[in-house]
């Protein structure tokens, strides 16, 4: 089992997230490791040297809420702001990137800052058409999908789909080549409720083969145990984090869960 420490970026710093209501996220806190509330670069140190983390994620929240655009990213001073500090976290450790990602140039984009992995959103996809070019453009592999949920229900404003059709949306994520699923439930995120295992339970069964990563509501080590008894690879954690739920006595552990399985 993986553990996925999670970087929420808003105006160059690192906020927390909560309920999926951007509008209220405030910088992470000094007690959650940044010396300067919200700095990105000391929270990713603490999930890496502190805890022990082997990989981030880092979403750019300023370009995932923005218009669609025409430009590529780096026209702005924000955007180039984020690019900078994107880049910088990249240097810490491997990166999983979601930055509003919607055409094979920006997804080659997010790998030039140094991302490991691109992830296209559910939430600003335009087409399965262009997830198939992005996976053919970057050759499949860096392509993750993520899966984003508001209790539950596809969050996909660009798309006309049904509210029920999550096998239909994971198979044609797969089928466009993506090798990674992410089911992201935003209504859970920063909420300490729990995840909800049907769900990526019913993603895992129809996605053999793939890797799974779960996030949102992970309270502590028993809940990533739950997600590793269904199959999930891995998973997105911030909260449980900053607050201690999560030590890095249990992410040593979780290193072994899978194998025990």
């Amino acid at each position: 089992m993986r553990l996925i420490g999670v970087i929420d970026l808003a105006g160059g710093r690192a906020v927390h997230a909560r309920h999926g209501l951007r509008a209220r996220y405030a910088p992470v806190g000094v007690a959650a490791g940044c010396p300067i509330e919200g700095d990105p670069i000391a929270l990713a140190r603490t999930y890496v040297d502190r805890l022990g983390l082997a990989e981030l994620y880092v979403a750019d929240l300023d370009a995932i809420a923005a218009e669609p655009r025409t430009q590529e990213p780096g026209a702005s001073a924000d955007s180039l702001t984020h690019e900078t500090l994107i880049a910088n976290l990249a240097t810490v450790a491997p990166l999983w990137l979601d930055a509003a990602i919607s055409s094979p140039a920006r997804a080659s984009r997010a790998l030039a800052l140094g991302a490991t992995r691109a992830i296209v959103g559910l939430e600003t996809l335009e087409s399965f058409d262009v997830l198939s070019a992005i996976c053919a453009a970057l050759d499949k592999t860096p392509v993750a999908f993520s899966l984003d949920l508001r209790d539950g229900v596809p969050i996909a404003p660009r798309l006309n789909i049904p509210s029920n059709q999550l096998d239909d949306l994971v198979a044609r994520a797969v089928d466009a080549g993506v090798r990674a699923v992410i089911v992201l439930d935003l209504a859970r995120v920063g909420e300490a409720i729990g995840p909800d295992v049907a769900v990526i339970a019913r993603v895992r069964s129809s996605l053999p083969g793939t890797t799974l990563i779960a996030g949102g509501g992970i309270r502590g080590l028993g809940d990533l145990v739950r997600l590793a008894e269904v199959g999930c690879d891995g998973a997105l954690v911030a909260t449980a984090l900053h607050d201690g739920r999560i030590r890095a006595e249990d992410v040593r552990g979780l290193r072994h869960v899978s194998e025990s399985l």
